[in-house]
């Protein structure tokens, strides 16, 4: 990769990155406040909606804003005509929803879900009007854009959430943050993105977007279902708190997971597209997004899975500890995600849509045996079920780039394996420390900076290629902007 792509890249990746450390730590700071302020029950009653509404956003952030960036010479017309179709396709899901409200709360036999479902996905129409916008900025790599609307929304919706709570407004607290964060998040990002809709529009176009985005629509679709399945299941099979216990261990690693993950995926896609007819430059740039990934996400994933019950007690208080386990089985999950990730920008950028729908599939077939072999058994053999088959969706997702790009599975994990094997050594070494008579929140403060210390140093003496690769970036960055 030549210094202006690799600094583009890093610069896109970096202003992501900032933003989504920013918002999702607002959004951290906002979750810890709320969960001491309100039971694990409110907090189950809100995911059995979340689990609608995010099934339902697919529809709308999936599919043709993705055609969009893998499409070479989008225009105007091309994204206006897409602005249209979501603004009609959002409007139907909503009124699916609202006349869908009362069945559902007789399903779960909670009343009180009818007017939170018909407010929550109200969401919907907001998220139609952001999509495109979110599109436009990924296309051109515009991440900046990015930091400032969701930071606005953000620190928005906390003050929102919070003052709610407080003042004992229990569920409709958790309702109007999310709302309030998604509508000033879209306002902010429509005033700074300079492209707006014209008022025109092309079957045509919409045709050939369609011909490319059904697809990944449809992978985007069976992968929402199938995990938010765990969730429907647990909500009626076991009870509310079963729930947001499952919800909870799941949200601290998949909070960290959001902020690199979908950093690189965002930054990702538009630069494998870019390449897309360089065999070469695709293999080096899906290499490298697998390696950085893994570097940076997998220290964070074991320290956090060896100082769980730890983190739980000082963060969230006694009441909810029963979520440790659950937090731990995800941290190991979510460690190896860049290995989805990056494959699967890779088949995408490629235009192979149809080998993506052929992949989720077969992941998904998998999956839901899992699924029928644990749900009956307890909500915490469904989460060593998700752990399992995403080990096996790692092959077959890196299965068809052995021979698109001559990097196969096992490849890369050779490339990852310094890097794990020094993250499970840095997390054993902080889980052993123990100090008699010092607060547990000083003695965390010192298996952070430990495990830091470890880790960087451990780098170092091991010469990672990725501990060396970063650094060099950072110098070169930083000498830039010494010249400028």
């Amino acid at each position: 990769m030549d210094g202006n792509s690799r600094y583009a890249v890093f610069s896109g990746f970096a202003w992501r990155f900032a933003e989504r450390c920013g918002a999702q730590g607002v959004t951290l700071l906002v979750s810890v406040v709320l969960a001491r302020l309100l039971d694990p029950k409110v907090y189950g009653t809100v995911a059995l909606v979340t689990v609608f509404t995010s099934i339902l956003q697919v529809i709308v952030n999936s599919g043709l804003g993705g055609a969009l960036i893998q499409k070479k010479n989008a225009d105007d017309l091309d994204f206006s005509s897409v602005f249209f179709f979501n603004i009609i396709v959002c409007a139907l899901l909503y009124a699916i929803m609202f006349f869908a409200a009362p069945f559902i709360a007789d399903f779960y036999e909670q009343e009180d879900l009818v007017s939170i479902i018909r407010v929550l996905c109200l969401i919907l129409l907001i998220y139609g009007v952001k999509n495109i916008q979110q599109a436009y900025v990924s296309k051109h790599m515009l991440f900046k854009k990015f930091f400032f609307s969701t930071l606005g929304g953000t620190i928005g919706a906390a003050v929102i959430g919070i003052t709610m709570a407080w003042h004992g407004f229990g569920v409709w607290a958790l309702v109007f943050q999310m709302l309030f964060n998604a509508f000033v998040d879209t306002i902010i990002l429509w005033i700074t993105v300079g492209w707006r809709p014209k008022w025109e529009f092309s079957f045509r176009r919409l045709k050939s977007l369609f011909s490319f985005s059904w697809k990944l629509l449809a992978a985007s679709i069976l992968d929402t279902l199938y995990n938010n399945a765990r969730g429907l299941i647990i909500g009626k099979t076991y009870s509310p708190d079963a729930l947001a216990f499952y919800e909870y261990g799941d949200k601290f690693p998949a909070l960290i997971i959001r902020n690199v993950n979908s950093s690189i995926d965002s930054v990702l896609l538009p630069a494998l597209s870019n390449e897309q007819d360089n065999c070469e430059r695709l293999r080096l740039i899906t290499r490298r997004a697998i390696k950085i990934s893994t570097y940076v996400i997998a220290p964070i994933m074991m320290g956090l899975a060896f100082t769980a019950e730890t983190v739980v007690r000082l963060v969230l208080t006694e009441k909810w500890i029963p979520c440790v386990p659950f937090l731990r089985i995800f941290c190991i999950t979510y460690m190896f995600y860049p290995i989805h990730t990056a494959n699967l920008n890779a088949i995408a950028a490629q235009g192979r849509s149809d080998l993506f729908l052929k992949l989720e599939i077969l992941k998904k077939i998998i999956g839901v045996i899992a699924l029928l072999c644990t749900m009956w058994i307890s909500a915490k053999a469904m989460a060593y079920s998700v752990l399992i088959t995403s080990i096996l969706s790692q092959v077959i997702n890196a299965w068809p780039n052995r021979e698109l790009l001559n990097y196969g599975y096992f490849d890369q994990i050779r490339d990852i394996i310094p890097a794990i094997m020094l993250s499970i050594m840095m997390g054993v070494c902080v889980g052993k420390i123990s100090l008699a008579g010092v607060a547990e929140i000083v003695v965390f403060a010192i298996q952070i900076i430990t495990g830091g210390i470890f880790y960087i140093v451990g780098s170092k003496l091991l010469k990672l290629d990725s501990f060396n690769y970063l650094w060099d970036v950072i110098r070169g960055l930083a000498r830039k902007k010494g010249r400028n």
